[in-house]
């Protein structure tokens, strides 16, 4: 597990730069937080990294999915966003397509509320906790190991 602390936005819009220039071109990430976390936030800023307005980016709460195309260092990607939070249970959110877009190549998959439908994430699937208080935290667990890595480059790059 690694965790970057004292989390303001000037260290989260490095983070996010530092993400879409080091991680690979297929990626699920599972976000984990409380209500008002930064959870949407955080996908704001790396879509931003990627080459989208991040005005454009809001919580899917309601629309439950938002797809855009995007440009990281791997190259061009569909980046989905996805929230879990007003799925009721995992076959609903299955229901949704979503294993097609987390096996698709040259996609980014972000979930909010990804704790709620963890049995189905896929099992290399980048977990980030954001721990909101008055240092916001990320801390970051894969089974991935060379995601791992590299997240564990990108946070010491941080400090």
């Amino acid at each position: 597990m690694l965790q970057l602390d004292q989390v303001d936005l000037s260290k989260l819009t490095r983070l996010a730069d530092a993400m879409v220039g080091r991680l690979p071109e297929q990626l699920t990430i599972g976000l984990v937080g409380t209500l008002g976390a930064g959870k949407t936030t955080f996908t704001q800023a790396i879509a931003k990294a990627a080459g989208i307005d991040a005005s454009d980016v809001t919580s899917p709460t309601f629309t439950l999915l938002s797809s855009y195309q995007a440009t990281i260092a791997a190259g061009p990607i569909m980046l989905h966003h996805m929230d879990a939070y007003r799925v009721h249970d995992e076959d609903e959110f299955l229901a949704l397509g979503v294993e097609e877009l987390f096996d698709a190549p040259q996609t980014w998959v972000l979930v909010e509320w990804a704790d709620k439908v963890e049995s189905v994430m896929p099992p290399e699937t980048l977990w980030i906790t954001i721990e909101a208080s008055d240092r916001r935290s990320f801390r970051f667990e894969c089974q991935n190991a060379s995601v791992q890595s590299m997240c564990g480059e990108l946070v010491r790059s941080l400090y």
